[in-house]
């Protein structure tokens, strides 16, 4: 399965925060920016590579040397949240 990201929000980094940039019709519905922290914008990196919930856990894991429950947990709370949200489909869950 495959988690797709929004194709209407584009990533950058600016004055060393990484930010998730709304683009058209979605900017329209979503008036701002959204804030990423190192974990959540590594997860955001990731799913263009990721075929699973659990691939993106095992690279959290790997790269941040936390837990793989609490690499499970946070991917599962990132990807619920950019599910409900808008930001991306999950078509795993």
């Amino acid at each position: 399965m495959k988690i797709r990201k929004n194709p209407e929000l584009i990533l950058r980094r600016i004055a060393g925060e990484t930010v998730l940039i709304p683009t058209g019709s979605f900017a329209a519905a979503f008036n701002g920016i959204i804030h990423l922290n190192g974990p959540a914008a590594f997860i955001w990196e990731q799913m263009e590579r990721a075929k699973s919930r659990e691939e993106l856990a095992q690279s959290l894991f790997d790269r941040y040397e936390i837990d793989e429950e609490t690499a499970r947990k946070d991917v599962n709370g990132f990807l619920d949240t950019a599910a409900y949200v808008g930001y991306a489909v999950d078509e795993e869950a």
